[in-house]
């Protein structure tokens, strides 16, 4: 039952049945609380602020249109469902946002039952949908389901894969494309450049007024010219306008309707609403960053935002010293330095110039920088055609992201053994993200494909060796470095390529060797110290450098010396470095009754939290390493 339009406020709201049959005004007043608190909170937390910002009036009016205990509603992706989350009784504890223990930053059904499916990768909701449709028809029931997509989603081949299909089903289903012509960068492709049309500049409308003020005024049959008029532009428009691709799809198109303008929205769903003869399309054009200065004018720098001021929209700085710079801003400078020697080169990246640090690339090297939209397989087929025809194509890729495209790995870039280089971003724990976005895989899921070789720099200026390195090889080429700051180690020399399958000693050692992958290697030198210092034990510190090929004779003689073996990678146990290191000294023959202990991390998701609290709980840290170390130099 709705309250009395005048006591309620967001932070009344425990269900959002509350908001059936509110008033347009109230509903106003609602959207300015929850932008408040949208903005106030990532400005303390970090997160997705202008895509949840564009969307505050079209979440209000779908839950007055519809009822979330009844009807199913599915955000594709999530970073816009923030407005969502405080509407559907977690206003008190939305403070908690992305933080340890408290609310994702994503759709999640374990957190609430009106998250009606879990997301975090583009372009899944209208599949989802679709399944949840043909659900509810089998059962004999009649609510509604609704998938809200963006248009940078619907760049994804799945969400067109999802569209097809629903055409041809022909179940009721309710699209709501958000159309505020961006993803997180600004969107690239025939289909952004087909959904920006629009027969609305001033002469179309002044025309159109004109006309139909002429046809009115004929006595008797002028109304009815007017209305065969309005129809015929209709038709005129769904030809020419994005009508016309969803009509091929066998949807009921609707729009576009103004995003912001609640009474308009609430019409038109409930237009959608009363389709029942097959799939509809809403097009609602949005305003990303919508209601904050700051974010509307930049809103790809606020799409995901760090902590900044409220008042002025400015970053502010962590307290302490100056960070290292990030492994992102490393690597994007680095390619540019590679390029400038090798015309060969070319950039590539999913839809996200400035998260991978490719921006740098692309306004150096325009022409040799390709944005192939949220398209990850795609993006790695076309870096393949590209390496059969003589260049060295990079794709610069979250880990996360990557894994859509590991067909495509495996049979158009590994099975061909052409020389791609993937550049994954993000491997390890990304932090606030959670389960989602978390780099876990990527070891596990590229070490066994024939022909892919794979480096793990421990710092950034191993990453320039290694990008070097990788561009060097004559067939596929990964290299996975984390999220964040670097080390901050000092920068050596010219990027060099590193000799193939040598790691390096780190610190000398007795008794314990700790094997650390990537920049757990540093977690480890600082566990060794603490060692030594606690037992008078030094810890020999062996980075492998290279998870595939293995450094194999290393790995044979700390083997033959060493009767505690301790690995540590921040990557998935299951298949990952430690157990591709136990399979080779199994299969050798080399494995004794040494002790050993692998940490890296467990078969779960795990969830959101800052980077530190994470590898903290995983046992990564220096702590971590620590404690397990001395646990190995513990036992008999």
């Amino acid at each position: 039952m709705a309250q009395n339009a005048a006591a309620l406020h967001l932070d009344d709201i425990s269900d959002p049945a509350q908001l059936l049959g509110l008033s347009d005004a109230e509903l106003a007043r609602l959207a300015g609380e929850v932008r408040e608190r949208i903005i106030t909170t990532v400005a303390a937390n970090g997160g997705h602020l202008a895509p949840s910002l564009g969307v505050v009036e079209l979440t209000l009016a779908l839950l007055s249109e519809f009822d979330l205990n009844r009807d199913k509603l599915i955000w594709d992706v999530g970073h816009q469902a923030y407005a969502h989350k405080l509407l559907t009784g977690r206003a008190a504890e939305f403070g908690s946002l992305r933080r340890l223990g408290g609310i994702s930053g994503f759709p999640r059904p374990g957190e609430s039952p009106y998250d009606h499916f879990g997301v975090g990768h583009s372009s899944t909701s209208i599949s989802a949908a679709l399944g949840m449709a043909q659900a509810r028809d089998l059962a004999g029931q009649r609510h509604h389901v609704l998938a809200v997509i963006g248009d940078g989603s619907l760049t994804g081949g799945e969400a067109f894969e999802g569209l097809n299909l629903a055409g041809h089903m022909g179940r009721r289903l309710i699209v709501v494309l958000n159309d505020n012509e961006m993803s997180i960068s600004p969107n690239v492709g025939a289909l952004s450049l087909f959904l920006s049309r629009t027969l609305s500049s001033r002469w179309v409308r002044q025309t159109r007024r004109e006309v139909l003020r002429f046809l009115r005024s004929i006595p008797r049959i002028g109304q009815k010219l007017a209305i065969y008029a309005m129809r015929g532009e209709w038709s005129f428009k769904s030809f020419f306008t994005p009508g016309m691709l969803f009509e091929a799809f066998r949807f009921t198109y609707i729009g576009p309707v103004d995003g912001h303008d609640i009474p308009a929205l609430r019409r038109h769903l409930q237009m959608a609403a009363a389709v029942e003869d097959g799939p509809v399309l809403l097009h609602v054009r949005t305003r990303k960053g919508k209601g904050y200065a700051p974010a509307e004018s930049d809103p790809t720098r606020f799409h995901g935002v760090g902590l900044f001021s409220p008042e002025t929209g400015e970053a502010v700085a962590p307290a302490g010293k100056k960070s290292p710079p990030a492994f992102t801003r490393v690597f994007g400078e680095t390619l540019v330095e590679l390029a400038e020697k090798d015309k060969r080169i070319i950039a590539i990246t999913a839809a996200m110039p400035e998260g991978t640090g490719t921006d740098k690339f692309r306004a150096r090297f325009p022409d040799r920088f390709v944005d192939t939209g949220i398209c990850e397989q795609h993006a790695v087929t076309f870096a393949a055609g590209l390496a059969s025809q003589g260049f060295r194509p990079v794709l610069a890729i979250y880990s996360t992201f990557l894994q859509r495209g590991y067909d495509q790995v495996v049979h158009d870039v590994c099975l061909q053994n052409l020389p791609v280089t993937f550049c994954i971003d993000r491997a390890g724990l990304v932090g606030a993200d959670g389960a989602t976005h978390h780099g876990a895989f990527d070891i596990a899921y590229l070490r066994h494909i024939p022909h892919m070789r794979l480096l793990a720099p421990r710092d950034e200026d191993m990453l320039r060796h290694a990008l070097k390195t990788a561009l060097a090889q004559d067939g596929p080429c990964a290299v996975r470095y984390p999220r964040g700051a670097g080390v901050g180690v000092e920068r050596t020399g010219a990027p060099r390529v590193l000799a193939t399958g040598v790691g390096e000693v780190l610190r000398e050692g007795e008794e314990l060797a700790i094997i650390a992958a990537g920049p757990c290697a540093h977690a480890a030198l600082a566990a060794a110290a603490r060692i030594a210092e606690k037992t008078g034990v030094c810890p020999l510190v062996f980075d492998p450098v290279w998870l595939k090929p293995l450094p194999e004779a290393q790995l044979a003689d700390l083997a033959g010396r060493f009767d505690r073996l301790l690995f540590v990678e921040e990557g998935a146990r299951a298949g990952g470095f430690a157990s591709a290191a136990l399979e080779y000294l199994s299969d050798a023959g080399l494995l004794r009754s040494q002790r050993i202990r692998r940490l890296g991390l467990e078969d779960a998701f795990v969830q959101h939290g800052t980077q530190a609290e994470l590898r903290g709980l995983q046992g990564l840290d220096a702590e971590g390493v620590t404690a397990a170390g001395l646990e190995l130099l513990r036992e008999d």
